[in-house]
């Protein structure tokens, strides 16, 4: 889904595509796959020619302006089952999360242009369409212990970060939206995803990611329906103060930056 130009929508040949550091904590559940994928890139494939090389996805990622069967991005891509992808970090990391959860895509595909062919292309996107947009630019899953997702609910950072950061080992987030996943390539304090919480089962602190991934693909794609989108479920959370993922965060003044760690709303008074 298209956003708002950034540095990550510029088009980039391969001689300029930047250094990924596939090391970074948040990058574990994509490694293998981008890293294959950018390898490709850098050694002359377009985006869209990685992105089909790498591994088998439900989808055809083809040139920006390639003719689709519809013409709005998202009807055409679900029409055709082809994808346009441009030679930048947005497309490149848009693919890869049709690899990774594919259902899930295709669900919110879904519930695009099923929103598109029932109300046209207007001014407003309208409550389910916008929340699938955030979703699928700038989501992420959480699932872990109760205590967490209440501190999280409540934007209670101390108790989120600092208070049960020992229960951070039986929890797991996963990065859905591909904005959010460019944005990580230059990362810093105040990126923050829109989260979703799905229940704690086993297979969500499995040491296998693929169990992990499509166990989270599944859920996704039976929970993404238009009717939960429109409650607009979402949880902001920093993704850099998770517990490992930034050496900062090891110290408890890091949650402190009411900038970046707001507390929440208070009700207006009656």
């Amino acid at each position: 889904m298209a956003e708002a130009a950034s540095a990550q929508d510029a088009v980039l040949p391969g001689a300029a595509w930047p250094a990924l550091d596939w090391a970074a904590p948040w990058w574990e559940d994509w490694r293998d796959t981008g890293h294959a994928a950018e390898a490709r890139v850098l050694h002359g494939a377009s985006v869209a020619d990685a992105l089909n090389e790498v591994r088998a996805a439900p989808v055809r990622f083809v040139p920006q302006g390639a003719p689709l069967a519809a013409g709005h991005y998202e009807s055409g891509i679900r029409a055709s089952g082809r994808v346009p992808t441009r030679d930048n970090l947005h497309d490149f990391f848009n693919g890869l999360v049709w690899h990774r959860y594919p259902q899930a895509k295709a669900q919110l595909n879904r519930v695009q242009a099923e929103a598109i062919a029932a109300d046209g292309i207007g001014g407003r996107r309208g409550p389910v369409r916008d929340a699938a947009t955030v979703f699928d630019e700038n989501g992420a899953v959480f699932a872990g212990p109760e205590v967490l997702w209440q501190a999280l609910a409540a934007r209670d950072w101390q108790a989120l970060f600092v208070n049960h950061r020992a229960a951070w080992a039986e929890a797991r987030l996963e990065l859905f939206g591909h904005a959010l996943l460019g944005k990580l390539v230059s990362p810093r304090k105040g990126i923050t995803a829109h989260v979703l919480r799905r229940p704690l089962a086993i297979e969500n602190i499995a040491s296998d990611p693929v169990v992990a991934a499509n166990a989270t693909d599944a859920w996704l794609a039976g929970h993404l329906t238009p009717a939960r989108l429109a409650a607009k479920p979402f949880v902001p959370l920093p993704v850099l103060g998770v517990p490992g993922w930034w050496p900062a965060n090891e110290a408890p003044a890091f949650y402190d930056d009411l900038r970046v760690f707001r507390p929440a709303r208070k009700p207006p008074s009656p």
